[in-house]
């Protein structure tokens, strides 16, 4: 009886999401990311403690524990505590003899974050550890060296680790952005960290310029800009700063996509006078003409098996997402809901994002390739437009107009939860494009 009794236990505790299960050497606490809906774990991140002797760079203290809380925060499974609302001892420090937990508790902290950092010169040295405030015990522990120039990085790599620890997958941390910024007057390609910082100009051309994505190995960024009345496809290498000319064929050239292979992309030309979407290699070369319609066809994704593609086309009289079968050619309408449907994106998860307005407002959907399990991420909140998928498929970038009349870019998980924006730069953020491995 008592084994069935632990058994029913363990069986509840699952189905609360989140599990405790000791080791000798430490507890560990997995959540279930996959629920649907689930409930932010309070976590305590004070100040990190300088640990050097000399006190250099004092202000690194709050902005270490910043940026971790930001990351914490916009991984959508915890909810950072207001530091007014810290207790502890000033003496107290980052190993579990030094805590008093109860400090802790009384503040109703789950999880508690302790940091410390060590300056010498422009080395830099930080050390982080995740407790149970519960029971005292170490959950995760890690210390990562770098320059100083690397401490955002570096806190970045620990706190993916931390989810990872947590959960069994690394959050979206080291991850960046693509997007179209207008701050400069004209449409440019920027990129960033996931959270938005470490803005970088990519583009200069003084025009309009369109569409980035990155490649699959994040290595290589594709874009269309305007030239001479005409567009042309760009590839520029993130490595070593050289832009090629993939196809600058008379008409249009727009709306790439890379096949999964990172050696094929799939693009809109106008070379027999229709919109269609055709395969080209990456040195331009046409290798298949994918869709032949008389309606416009635009806007292509792929599957993550490289072996389908969602396109956008107006052949049923109204712009709708379909799905391309390329292995037999055949089509078949993925969107029956909303007047105008567009910007379809596949993700890792097998499961596809893309904008609908039924009621002169754009919101974000996502749908099975099936045509099942359609589920709205916006809603009442401005315009929102062009989604993109995290890497690893368990969150949503998209740009949105909620906060007034310019777009910016916001992440949200991927079911919707926890919609946070990321850019605050002058003018609009469009466009957005999430790469796992940025420059």
């Amino acid at each position: 009886m008592r084994t069935i009794f632990r058994m029913r236990l363990w069986v509840l505790v699952l189905l609360i999401g989140i599990i405790f299960e000791a080791t000798d050497v430490e507890a560990r606490l997995y959540i279930d990311i996959t629920a649907p809906s689930m409930r932010k774990i309070p976590v305590a991140i004070p100040d990190f403690k300088d640990l050097g002797k000399r006190s250099e760079h004092p202000e690194l203290s709050s902005r270490l524990s910043e940026i971790m809380s930001n990351d914490l925060d916009l991984s959508g499974y915890f909810k950072p505590l207001d530091k007014d609302s810290f207790i502890e001892s000033p003496d107290s420090g980052i190993t579990r003899d030094s805590i008093n937990f109860r400090d802790w508790s009384v503040i109703r902290a789950e999880l508690l974050v302790k940091g410390g950092y060590e300056c010498i010169g422009q080395q830099f040295k930080v050390e982080v550890r995740l407790f149970d405030v519960f029971s005292g015990r170490k959950l995760y522990g890690r210390r990562a060296l770098g320059s100083l120039g690397e401490s955002r990085y570096l806190i970045h790599r620990l706190g993916n680790e931390i989810i990872h620890t947590l959960s069994g997958h690394l959050g979206p941390f080291l991850t960046g952005m693509a997007f179209v910024g207008t701050s400069t007057g004209h449409k440019e390609i920027y990129t960033s960290d996931y959270d938005g910082h470490n803005l970088e100009q990519v583009t200069s051309y003084k025009t309009i310029t369109l569409s980035p994505r990155w490649s699959p190995s994040g290595d290589k960024m594709i874009y269309t800009s305007f030239r001479n009345s005409g567009t042309v496809l760009f590839m520029h290498d993130m490595i070593r700063g050289s832009v090629t000319k993939i196809s600058d064929r008379k008409g249009l050239n727009i709306a790439a996509a890379w096949r999964p292979n990172g050696e094929e992309l799939a693009l809109t030309l106008t070379i027999s006078g229709n919109p269609d979407i055709y395969l080209i290699d990456i040195t331009g070369r046409i290798l298949k003409r994918l869709t032949k319609h008389w309606g416009i066809d635009v806007s292509p994704s792929f599957s993550p098996d490289g072996e389908k593609m969602a396109f956008v086309s107006n052949r049923s009289g109204s712009p709708q997402v379909y799905v391309l079968d390329l292995t037999n050619n055949q089509v078949e309408r993925l969107t029956f809901e909303g007047v105008y449907n567009t910007s379809p994106a596949w993700s890792r998860l097998d499961r596809i994002a893309f904008a609908s307005s039924s009621d002169y407002r754009f919101d974000i959907y996502t749908i099975s390739p099936d045509g099942k399990d359609l589920r709205r991420v916006t809603q009442d909140r401005g315009h929102n437009e062009s989604p993109c998928w995290s890497p690893d498929g368990r969150y949503i970038a998209f740009s949105s107009n909620r906060d007034g009349d310019n777009y910016h870019i916001f992440i949200a998980n991927a079911n919707g939860q926890n919609q946070r924006r990321v850019t605050f730069s002058d003018g609009d953020q469009l466009s957005p494009s999430w790469a796992e491995h940025p420059k």
